[in-house]
């Protein structure tokens, strides 16, 4: 997983509150068995016309937010249903960092796995960087994990709270499989014993 420290871009603004996991991935595409390739199928409803014909005034098809690694929404973001590709399609597309006032709880969890950083603001704040970057050419955000904040360079600065363990795991990228590859010593010594007591125990 992809250490992350501090990240600058343009915020990409989605002002929805109550977006479920089946708007962020519709349900035809958890079939695939790959964990990887999924940028095309996000918000895939809100994004095309079932003719396929892209929607002109849905965020991600403006070309302004081409790019974008930050994605700022309304409350309640990722709700619904606990599919983990819904994390994988955020990802696929670029998307580092996800600012809202809050999130489902299961989503909050697969998402630090996966390297995204979910950043809580209260509604005053996400309402303020929602009109932002949809007024403000070239509008950008810097944030850093390290020091917990959030800059515009413009006069908009918030901290934000954020749990120790996770930050840890997200800047040192550490997956669940990093973590248990710290212990690799331990755990070759332990196979070697293993196999030793077996050895004995078969002679």
């Amino acid at each position: 997983m992809e250490k992350f420290k501090t990240l600058t871009s343009v915020p990409t603004p989605l002002d929805r509150t109550n977006v479920d996991t089946d708007q962020i991935i519709p349900k035809q595409f958890l079939k695939r068995i790959e964990r990887t390739g999924y940028e095309d199928f996000l918000f895939f409803d809100w994004r095309q016309t079932p003719n396929g014909k892209p929607i002109a005034d849905f965020v991600l098809n403006d070309a302004r937010f081409k790019g974008s690694k930050i994605l700022v929404a309304g409350k309640n973001f990722a709700c619904g249903s606990s599919r983990e590709h819904a994390v994988w399609a955020l990802s696929d597309y670029g998307f580092r960092v996800v600012i809202a006032p809050t999130f489902a709880d299961i989503f909050y969890s697969n998402a630090g796995k996966n390297g995204i950083v979910l950043i809580k603001l209260s509604e005053e704040q996400v309402d303020q960087l929602l009109k932002n970057a949809q007024t403000i050419p070239g509008y950008q955000l810097t944030v850093s994990l390290e020091e917990q904040t959030v800059k515009d360079g413009r006069g908009f600065e918030a901290k934000f709270e954020f749990d120790a363990f996770r930050k840890y795991c997200l800047t040192e990228g550490l997956d669940d499989i990093g973590l248990t590859l710290r212990h690799a010593a331990a755990l070759d010594g332990f196979e070697k014993q293993h196999d030793q007591a077996g050895w004995l125990r078969v002679r």
